[in-house]
């Protein structure tokens, strides 16, 4: 349906195939799916944006970017980044500002296809983030899926004449801005509470214990295996079968990967307390509710948040739970903290991307009863925890 009067556009040259009526039902295959992979993409990340956050801090670490603070970096970064796919995703599937949508579509597989080929060669992270953790790729698939994206936007660029939009100019321009301020929203709540959907392993109703085991018969992983020797100021390497003689000196063993075995669900849950034991197993173990208060970084926890932690604590610990604090943060650290925040419940240690992905707040608290994650909540909602 038309609003008002078409806007005429130039002519451009396009794809032959384009003119026929088959090649117009392609091009809005191609522009379909084209939006879709982009509005998977920034709304799996628009769930979770303090995923994005700690995806390019990682990155930004990772091309030893250490001359700026990166989390000042990396908030910013990551919801202009959301926006941008949804964004353009938006544009594309309503046809709405369709010669500046592809174009940016173009453009945006066009930077982050050699950046992917970077980090497919050079491997400095393992996983790209694309989709966030709903679903996850190689580098070299996600450097492939970029090749084919990249084929597709070009098709759509060169063929944008051949489209006709449905809104006028003013229209597009309302309708943008409403799916951009939607956008910001859905990302502020998701940020200012937790995730609407739970991608990772410790979802609530997770048995920890059970998501650990490894089932019977299980394939596990296989490694083939080589050494390398020295013998007269040369070095060789053999096989595991071919080893030789005493002659040679032994210099070093090397091992590689050829086939992955299964993965548990969730691999470990270490904590440690000041004498480096692992506590992990207790709170898993116990007969009853225990309260983990995760903090991954003490000196960017929330000061309103601890002191709602605080009041929690006063009012549940013994009678209705234990209590945890757990951080990555140092014991000098800690020592400062809890005398700071006047804190009386302990608090352990644990590996940052551990915490992180446990939950997604700082601090945030997890409740485990018998095992089991029976609620999680950010420091504004731990008014209704079970």
């Amino acid at each position: 349906m038309n609003l008002g009067r078409k806007r005429r556009h130039p002519r451009t040259t396009g794809p032959a195939f384009s003119s026929t009526r088959q090649g117009r039902f392609t091009l809005h295959l191609l522009r379909i799916l084209t939006s879709a992979v982009f509005i998977f993409s920034g709304i799996v990340k628009a769930v979770d944006p303090l995923g994005t956050v700690y995806k390019i801090e990682d990155y930004l670490q990772a091309f030893g970017v250490d001359w700026i603070q990166v989390s000042v970096v990396a908030y910013p970064a990551a919801f202009l980044l959301i926006a941008l796919e949804l964004m353009i995703g938006i544009q594309l599937l309503f046809m709405v500002r369709f010669r500046l949508s592809t174009l940016l579509a173009f453009l945006f597989i066009v930077v982050m296809t050699p950046l992917t080929l970077y980090i497919a060669l050079y491997n400095p992270v393992t996983d790209c983030g694309c989709f966030g953790d709903a679903i996850t790729i190689s580098n070299w698939q996600t450097f492939a899926k970029n090749m084919v994206l990249l084929s597709i936007t070009l098709v759509l660029l060169l063929s944008r004449a051949k489209f006709k939009t449905f809104f006028v100019a003013r229209v597009e321009n309302v309708i943008a801005l409403v799916f951009l301020v939607m956008a910001g929203a859905f990302m502020a709540y998701n940020l200012m509470h937790l995730p609407m959907l739970d991608f990772r392993p410790y979802k609530k109703g997770v048995d920890i214990k059970a998501a650990m085991k490894i089932p019977e018969g299980a394939p596990i992983d296989e490694y083939t295996y080589s050494f390398t020797y020295r013998k007269d100021g040369r070095q060789k390497r053999f096989g595991l079968n071919d080893l030789p003689d005493s002659t040679w000196t032994f210099v070093e063993q090397h091992s590689e990967l050829i086939r992955k075995g299964y993965e548990p669900e969730i691999k470990s849950f270490t904590i440690l307390d000041a004498n480096f034991q692992d506590i992990g197993g207790d709170i898993l173990d116990f007969n009853g509710t225990s309260y983990l208060v995760l903090m991954y970084d003490l000196t960017r926890t929330s000061a309103r948040g601890i002191a709602r932690i605080n009041d929690l604590y006063a009012s549940r610990a013994d009678s209705r739970g234990r209590f945890f604090g757990i951080t990555a943060s140092s014991s000098e650290v800690v020592a400062e903290f809890k005398k700071q925040h006047k804190l009386t419940f302990p608090i352990y240690s644990a590996d940052p991307v551990f915490l992180k992905t446990i939950i997604r707040a700082n601090p945030g608290v997890v409740v485990i009863t018998n095992g089991t994650i029976v609620d999680k909540r950010n420091w504004r909602d731990i008014d209704n925890l079970k």
